[in-house]
């Protein structure tokens, strides 16, 4: 069976996330449905990350197995032809080998969180970022960052319900940028806990503005107890925005 890579772009709003669920449309439900339609196969769409409601992506990678060998840019066509009506937009597809796993076969994941701090609500990304009003120093929460880099027990920005084995993580880079009046919060890693990233955000907003000293947050991972960090920031400043894969893969 041909095995396809896709890459897919989505707004989360008004979704329940990636993984399938009961109580709402997710985006692999979307999917597999557009594939239905547009082939008659009912088929299960692997994802290389599992956002949450209301989480962005700019590129979400996925694979999918298909009866027979279909053009990919047929299948590109066909997938968002069946998905008009939704905020999802598959970007790319590719053929892939049989032993390509869209979630196992990544080496990097990267989040950014998208902060705007100003007074005046978000007019044209309402509902795509978080809006903070008090002014943030970057450069206090880039030095809290740094804490937080490397291999650690995440407990502290571990969601309660996170289903992962090990809090043990290795967090690559984490880096704060101020453009303007957007504050970006970009992470990259191997692979997350669940919400760390928007618990690392809401943490770090607490640096930002004044709350907390950069050490604290040191502290806080130490401590090894989510109640010792801060708040989860809101759903709709994250995006997942790239998965990588080893260079053959890609190639």
């Amino acid at each position: 069976m041909p095995r396809y890579k896709l890459t897919i772009e989505y707004d989360g709003t008004g979704l329940v996330g990636w993984q399938r669920q009961p109580n709402g449309l997710s985006v692999q439900e979307a999917l597999e449905t557009a594939v239905k339609r547009f082939c008659g196969e009912t088929v299960s769409v692997h994802g290389g990350g599992r956002t949450d409601a209301g989480v962005h992506a700019l590129g979400q990678v996925a694979h999918l197995d298909l009866a027979r060998a279909v053009a990919a840019d047929v299948v590109r066509g066909a997938l968002n032809h069946y998905l008009r009506a939704t905020r999802i937009s598959v970007l790319d597809v590719a053929p892939v080998a049989d032993d390509f796993d869209a979630r196992l076969s990544a080496i990097t994941r990267v989040y950014v969180y998208r902060i705007l701090n100003r007074r005046a609500p978000a007019a044209l990304d309402r509902g795509r970022v978080w809006r903070v009003a008090p002014p943030l120093d970057a450069g206090a929460m880039a030095e809290a960052a740094r804490y937080l880099v490397g291999h650690h027990d995440f407990t502290t920005f571990r969601d309660r319900l996170c289903q992962a084995k090990s809090p043990m993580r290795t967090l690559d880079a984490l880096e704060v940028t101020r453009v303007g009046d957007e504050i970006r919060i970009e992470a990259r890693a191997r692979s997350f806990l669940h919400r760390q990233v928007r618990n690392m955000a809401g943490t770090l907003e607490l640096v930002g503005v004044g709350r907390w000293p950069p050490q604290a947050v040191g502290e806080a991972l130490a401590a090894r107890d989510r109640r010792a960090g801060g708040p989860t920031a809101p759903a709709e400043g994250l995006y997942l925005v790239e998965i990588r894969y080893p260079a053959a893969i890609e190639d």
